[in-house]
């Protein structure tokens, strides 16, 4: 299999191109400087935004699959990055399936609370399919 059939498989991943564009033009902004200062102490690099919004004019518009290659490979990193505290927890056991009981009845408690509750007494007022009711409007003052 070679890698450009592979990376061809993750170009799902390739985001439009204004996309890369505006998440560059927002890390660069007064606002996003001000907070990234007050944040982490200094402004951040918003380089690769740039870089992989070149990639994707590239990809997009030259079908360049070395832009593709590079994108795909931010996207990955950018990724990893966000899922790194779900990957590095070791606190919590993860699941393989549900608990065998996941859909038992929920406690008595439970169920007199939920029949005190506006949900319960729209899902009921739907389920007896009372037309005249479900049509009518709302009063909404702005």
């Amino acid at each position: 299999m070679s890698n450009s059939v592979a990376e061809d498989q993750d170009d799902w991943m390739v985001r439009p191109c204004n996309m890369y564009k505006e998440e560059y033009s927002e890390c660069t902004s007064i606002k996003a400087r001000f907070h990234q200062y007050f944040i982490f102490g200094e402004t951040i690099d918003c380089s690769q935004w740039k870089r992989d919004f070149n990639s994707c004019v590239q990809w997009r518009n030259k079908q360049n699959a070395n832009a593709l290659e590079e994108l795909v490979q931010s996207e990955k990193e950018r990724r990893l990055k966000r899922l790194e505290g779900h990957y590095k927890n070791n606190v919590w056991k993860k699941r393989v399936e549900p608990p065998a009981d996941w859909n038992k009845p929920l406690p008595e408690r439970f169920i007199k609370e939920y029949e005190n509750t506006y949900l319960y007494h729209r899902a009921k007022e739907m389920a007896d399919n009372k037309p005249e009711e479900l049509q009518r409007t709302l009063c909404v003052l702005s």
